[in-house]
């Protein structure tokens, strides 16, 4: 039933299905199959910043495994990811220089100055995420298709405490207006939440559209990838189509799920818009995707690169231009305070208590946290060399591997969307 037009944006469902389901989607799956995009780093021992929270998951399928570090390709655990004697030279330098600190008197103002730049990257003023210390001895690797995300039987209040203080307390909301479905609210239908919603500007509106997009993502993959069969022979996940009725039904849910629905599509459309605008960044001859395995490394930056030149190719882009566009004292201050209400909730992922659930939700955050760094770094992105470092824009491996498995997750979204409109047609 979710079909047509998107608000705030010139594109519509069917334009975005056929383009995911048919051109993107199968590349895309390709790629994150790949060494480079599988292993990904995560902090999952980091405590609760907001509540004092020891509940942790007991369902066996809330645990994470993490890879014995002789299973990680070297050139990922080396850290480097570099190829060109240029950049290899300069990856040098720059760890030399990490090393005698910035601040060494004995620096020449010019290395000072090198050292600076490189250092800009890691600065949070442009970060939309509190990043895990990947340094940390608890930080360890995952691979993600080892630990894929699916249904894990962790729900109930401790679940709804952490979505409750998203919204609540995230998304820009009045404490007296009431959210679609609360329960035991009086519930209007959600009139007063979408009358509130009209009226604020479109960047506010876009924050709560993206967090809604994000719940209607997982919660799709928890329906997709659900335990039908669990003995002691066998373990079987699939679409359960009763779980994503109650989840999207318009009936059921009383006209909620499809607006969530078209929320996941309002997503996909700004993180596809990132991935079209950060395509000079891996252009460039001195970015590798380095695993140690040249000719496959090779292989996969082609792909890559045709990934990102479909992205850029999609007739219906949504466009940036409209946020914080304003007066700019208003705009900047704006920007800011979107800024921080994202990063808590990167930081609320830490109180999720099933481990695999937030991987996944840490992942996905930082994903879309890379993707609005991307939005909003576009002055610096044009000013890239073509060769050499890009000291302005910088994405460290982690945000690399969030963005394209954040984007990975919801283009696996809107393709299963179509298997359970198919399921139910047969059903009919």
């Amino acid at each position: 039933q979710v079909t047509g037009h998107l608000d705030d944006c010139t594109c519509d469902v069917e334009t975005i299905d056929a383009f995911n389901n048919y051109k993107l989607f199968p590349r895309l799956n390709e790629l994150l199959e790949s060494d480079y995009f599988r292993y990904y780093k995560v902090n999952l021992k980091k405590p609760c910043p907001f509540w004092n929270d020891k509940s942790h998951c007991g369902i066996r399928d809330c645990a994470v495994k993490p890879c014995p570090s002789d299973e990680v390709p070297d050139g990922i655990r080396s850290g480097s990811y570099k190829y060109s004697e240029e950049a290899n030279n300069l990856a040098e330098e720059c760890e030399e220089a990490k090393r005698l600190g910035a601040v060494d008197g004995s620096l020449s103002k010019e290395t000072q100055q090198a050292v600076l730049q490189w250092t800009r990257h890691d600065d949070s003023s442009d970060s939309f995420c509190e990043a895990d210390d990947i340094y940390s001895p608890d930080a360890e690797y995952v691979d993600l298709l080892l630990n894929p995300e699916r249904y894990t039987g962790y729900k109930g209040p401790d679940a709804w405490k952490i979505w409750n203080s998203i919204y609540e307390e995230n998304c820009f909301k009045p404490q007296n207006v009431k959210r679609p479905l609360a329960s035991g609210r009086g519930d209007d239908g959600g009139h007063t939440f979408y009358k509130w919603l009209k009226g604020v500007c479109v960047e506010k509106r876009a924050f709560y559209k993206l967090i809604s997009g994000l719940h209607a993502s997982i919660n799709i993959h928890l329906s997709a990838r659900y335990l039908l069969q669990d003995t002691w022979s066998e373990k079987k996940w699939g679409p359960n189509v009763t779980e994503f009725q109650q989840r999207f039904d318009e009936v059921i849910t009383r006209g909620e799920g499809p607006r969530r629905l078209k929320n996941l599509y309002f997503l996909y459309l700004i993180e596809l818009r990132a991935l079209s605008k950060v395509l000079p960044f891996f252009e460039r001859p001195g970015f590798q995707l380095y695993t140690g395995n040249k000719s496959h490394d090779a292989e996969m930056k082609n792909l890559l690169l045709e990934i990102l030149h479909l992205a850029k190719s999609f007739p219906l882009h949504f466009d940036e231009n409209s946020f914080f566009a304003g007066n700019k004292k208003e705009a900047a201050k704006l920007k800011e305070e979107f800024r921080l209400h994202f990063k808590n909730i990167s930081k609320i992922m830490d109180c999720v208590g099933c481990f695999k659930c937030r991987l996944w939700g840490k992942l996905q955050t930082q994903g879309l946290g890379t993707a609005l760094k991307i939005l909003f770094s576009e002055n610096l992105i044009e000013k890239i060399p073509e060769s050499g470092p890009s000291y302005g824009f910088q994405l460290t491996r982690q945000e690399i591997v969030a963005l394209f498995n954040a984007f990975g997750r919801i283009s696996t979204s809107v393709r299963e969307l179509e298997n359970f409109r198919n399921i139910l047609r047969n059903m009919r």
